[in-house]
């Protein structure tokens, strides 16, 4: 008999591990996989961090098993600890990749250091991950999404940074186009294990802080469709979505969450 949305989009028994689980946009992630039922892992640097988050997930949804666990993606020790800490308790069901921290630097800034520590968290970081959680989520048939970004398949305007103390280094997008193309191999080589792979591409989500310089959060706004910055929650549904039995039948895909951004 076939289910219901409410039956597709239901995550209870599964567990999912949220690289930067407590970050500007995993947090909202990690919100909506609780809310659909899955027992969530913050996985971070700031452990503190996580567990102020965690608070905050056991009050929307009480019934899951939700944890704090340290993480730090450019630390292979670090990630087996982990990935390990999830062997002994729950497995994994669920892997987002969405841990980031670049270095804000223009084309004429940049050092050769600047960029092999970009690319390593932003995408040999990805394949870390993968790696050690790879016989969890194969045990389980789980599902695996990367957070890449616009910049990943599009390039910056760089009209919008000219006049501000804002700069978009080209590691970022060189290592996002990475995490695209490396999310379609995995797609490939992991649907044997009955592993699904997919990418996120959010748009323009900036900080709080960037926020605060009105002229430039107007020039990004000017410049999707939309008319708008994106909000944290706007990613709620896109992870729903392919983290659960909704998409089953998607693999290997980038959904672009950028409000248009891209389209002109």
């Amino acid at each position: 008999m076939p289910r219901s949305l409410h039956e597709l989009l239901d995550l209870s028994g599964r567990t999912a591990l949220i690289s930067g689980g407590a970050g500007h946009l995993g947090s909202a992630m990690a919100e909506a996989l609780a809310e659909l039922g899955a027992s969530v892992v913050l996985a971070g640097r700031d452990v503190g961090r996580c567990e102020t988050m965690l608070a905050r997930l056991t009050d929307i949804a009480p019934d899951g098993h939700h944890r704090a666990l340290a993480l730090d993606v450019t630390d292979r020790d670090s990630v087996r600890r982990c990935v390990e800490a999830l062997q002994a308790d729950a497995g994994l069901d669920i892997l987002v990749n969405n841990a980031w921290s670049g270095r804000k630097n223009s084309w004429q800034s940049i050092e050769e250091d600047d960029w092999y520590h970009d690319v390593d968290i932003s995408l040999n970081s990805v394949f870390r991950m993968v790696k050690r959680c790879y016989p969890l989520l194969r045990e389980r048939s789980g599902c695996i999404v990367n957070i890449a970004s616009m910049y990943g398949h599009v390039a910056p305007d760089y009209r919008l940074y000219e006049g501000t103390d804002h700069a978009n280094p080209p590691s970022y997008g060189a290592a996002k186009a990475g995490v695209l193309q490396f999310t379609r191999y995995l797609a490939s080589f992991l649907s044997s294990d009955g592993i699904r792979v997919n990418a996120i591409s959010p748009g323009a989500f900036p900080h709080a802080v960037t926020q605060e310089n009105r002229g430039f959060m107007e020039r990004l706004e000017h410049k999707a469709p939309a008319g708008r910055l994106g909000q944290p929650e706007d990613l709620k549904g896109a992870i729903a979505l392919l983290a659960s039995d909704a998409g089953a039948y998607i693999t290997g895909q980038n959904l672009c969450v950028d409000g248009g951004w891209a389209i002109w």
